[in-house]
Formats: C-alpha cells, sequence, structure tokens
C-alpha cells in the first residue's frame, strides 16, 4: 500500500514524540487534545495517525511513534518532500537555525539574516520561511519543545549542509 504523507502529518508526528518521554501507563493523548493543541481538527489528527501508521512511522494502536524509521525520514527525505526556500524580508517569528535549540549552538556572520514565519506581530525581521504547516507557529508558541523541533524541522527542510548536521545531533539526541 503507498500512502502520501501530508506536511501536517510531521507536525503530528512531532509533537507525538513529545509523549514519549511519559510513562508508558499513562494513555494517550485524545485527539481532541492534540487537535486543540495543534490548531487543526480531530479528524485532520486522526488522518495524519493513519497515514504515518501506513508509512510505519508510528504505532496506528498506541500511537508511539517508531523513532529510527522517523528520525531516518527528517533527515534523508524531509527536505525532498517539503522543500523551503527563505523568501522576502518580513517580520515573524525566528525559525530554523536563527531559532532554540541551534540559535546558541550555530554562529552565524553579524550580517546574516535570520529565519523567521512571517506573522504581523513578530518582532525579529527576516527572510521568510513557510512553515510544515499553516498552524505550526501557533502550536510552538503554546509548546516550546514543539518550537524547538519545529526549528530543528526547518533547518534540515533548507538543506544547509551544516546547519543540517546540527539538526541531526539534535533529533539524534531527541529521539534516542
Amino acid at each position: 500500500m503507498s500512502v502520501n504523507l501530508k506536511p501536517q502529518d510531521i507536525l503530528v508526528l512531532l509533537r507525538l514524540t513529545l509523549d514519549a518521554k511519559k510513562h508508558k501507563e499513562e494513555p494517550a493523548a485524545s485527539y481532541a487534545f492534540l487537535a486543540n493543541e495543534l490548531s487543526m481538527s480531530p479528524s485532520e489528527v486522526h488522518a495524519a495517525v493513519k497515514r504515518a501508521a501506513v508509512a510505519e512511522l508510528l504505532n496506528s494502536k498506541t500511537r508511539q511513534v517508531n523513532k529510527r524509521p522517523f528520525y531516518d525520514f527528517l533527515i534523508y527525505g524531509l527536505s525532498r518532500s517539503f522543500p523551503v526556500k527563505p523568501g522576502p524580508l518580513v517580520r515573524g517569528m525566528p525559525t530554523a537555525y536563527a531559532a532554540p535549540p541551534l540559535a546558541s549552538i550555530i554562529a552565524k556572520a553579524s550580517n546574516e539574516v535570520p529565519t523567521v514565519w512571517p506573522a504581523p506581530e513578530g518582532e525579529v525581521l527576516g527572510s521568510e520561511i513557510i512553515p510544515i504547516y499553516q498552524s505550526a507557529p501557533s502550536a510552538a508558541k503554546r509548546n516550546p519543545e514543539l518550537y524547538e523541533l519545529l526549528a530543528l524541522t526547518d533547518t534540515l527542510r533548507l538543506g544547509r549542509a551544516r546547519d543540517k548536521e546540527a539538526a541531526a545531533a539534535e533529533f539524534r539526541k531527541r529521539l534516542k
């Protein structure tokens, strides 16, 4: 069976990796809870879980992310499946190497423009990056851990070799 992953599937999978830190006795977050947290509908979350399960990135019964296949997809497939190129200067929310955790790890030239998700209330002027999914910035504002995963994801989507290596190392630590 073939499956076409959608950008929202990545957002759901990233959020579900955060649940792996919980004790196994705790039930998985409900579709309604995840939908509210991710600014999606419960049916979108359910469909994302089904597609991820068909792609063997997730166990459909437990909703546990299959960490190794998901890591491999992030590192080797994300930039090909969901590429992004920096756009014009806009005000927004820092992402990719301009956001935590990479902002403190990767030294950038003082004249290099940061990357941002466009947001009218944004305080940083930078090159526009279209988020992996339209609700990613609002979900990131609610959950700092998810924000970091989304920033790492954008770093991989941009495809700059040195930055990708740093993002891959961070994902390796977080998906252990």
